[in-house]
């Protein structure tokens, strides 16, 4: 019985963490023209889109609207916080970490930017 609920209990918190617009972008489109935007999105894709796919909510929490500066998002993913792991400097160097950065707060500004859309 307990191991029933246990199985419930995960596949209902699996389903409540998935976004009900699916296919739909969460941000605008992003000028990905700047080198530093660019060399961050292969950062992210690497490291960080497993858990925040797009920037959104997955099996960690949205990371694309939180409004945390530069070295707060520095700091975060050097020590890690709950569940996220800690990323050491041979796992992303300083510089991936600055491109990375630059791409998350490119992320945010596209979400803040996306029109607001009728329900």
């Amino acid at each position: 019985m307990i191991k029933y609920l246990l199985y419930s209990s995960i596949v209902l918190l699996l389903i409540a963490c998935g976004t009900a617009k699916r296919g739909e972008p969460a941000y605008a489109p992003l000028a990905t023209t700047e080198p530093a935007v660019v060399q961050g999105k292969v950062v992210f894709d690497t490291f960080c889109h497993k858990c925040h796919p797009g920037g959104e909510a997955g099996l960690g929490p949205a990371i694309n609207n939180k409004p945390l500066p530069g070295f707060l998002i520095r700091f975060q993913v050097r020590n890690g916080l709950g569940v996220m792991p800690a990323f050491s400097d041979k796992t992303i160097s300083d510089s991936d970490l600055d491109v990375l950065v630059a791409y998350l707060k490119t992320l945010r500004k596209a979400k803040e930017d996306k029109p607001a859309q009728a329900p």
